[in-house]
């Protein structure tokens, strides 16, 4: 039965892993904000650029693109009223980015208490199997069942402790990036509309004919 702590142990560094590695690879900058989207953003004019945006948004799929994307479709619509579709649509993909890290979280919490609980389990069928192992001075039959039984705590510790730095460096990726992706989008917001005033004809008031 011992044994079964253990295995779990192990199918949950293996959860542990490759979720840490898709992660990895989900959550690459160039993934998440490409080059390429990032510099037809910082050099958009005005209305006269956006299919050149919007051909470069959808040859780079990603989140940021697909924001982008959604606030091109609604540009027709006043700033304040997109600002806020866009923050509504910008939690949804936030959301996308930091799935699977509930998944890390929770292994943090549960690696430790499933090697703890080994232990304990460990050490109660020692002492239930070998109730006088002690007294009889058989020390060394003794010593060697606490070692088994604290495998499972220590490996508990292993798995948790790197899940823990991963977690965490994730998570302030996850931050930084939508930190970024919301600049983006506001630069394009602000040149797009800054744009649309410019060329906006000013209406001269109507001078009254003198009879």
């Amino acid at each position: 039965m011992h044994a079964f702590f253990i295995i779990a142990l192990i199918v949950t560094s293996i959860v542990a892993v490759a979720f840490m590695v898709e992660r990895g690879l989900a959550l690459r900058r160039v993934k998440v904000i490409p080059p390429e989207i990032e510099w037809v953003v910082s050099n958009y004019g005005g209305p006269a650029d956006l299919p050149k945006l919007v051909n470069t948004c959808e040859q780079n799929p990603s989140s940021l693109s697909r924001l982008l994307l959604f606030t091109t479709e609604h540009l027709d619509w006043e700033r304040n009223e997109v600002v806020t579709l866009l923050e509504t649509r910008a939690r949804h993909e936030v959301t996308q980015l930091e799935r699977g890290l509930v998944v890390l979280e929770i292994v943090v919490g549960i690696a430790p208490l499933q090697g703890l609980v080994g232990t304990i389990y460990g050490l109660i069928m020692l002492f239930a199997s070998n109730p006088d192992v002690a007294a009889a001075g058989n020390t060394n039959q003794f010593a060697q069942g606490i070692s088994l039984a604290l495998n499972a705590t220590l490996l508990g510790l292993l798995i948790a402790i790197p899940t823990l730095i991963g977690w965490s460096i994730y998570s302030k990726r996850v931050e930084t990036l939508s930190i970024e992706m919301e600049s983006l989008c506001d630069e394009f917001l602000r040149k797009h509309y800054h744009a649309n005033v410019a060329v906006t004809p000013m209406r001269r008031p109507a001078v009254a004919s003198r009879g």
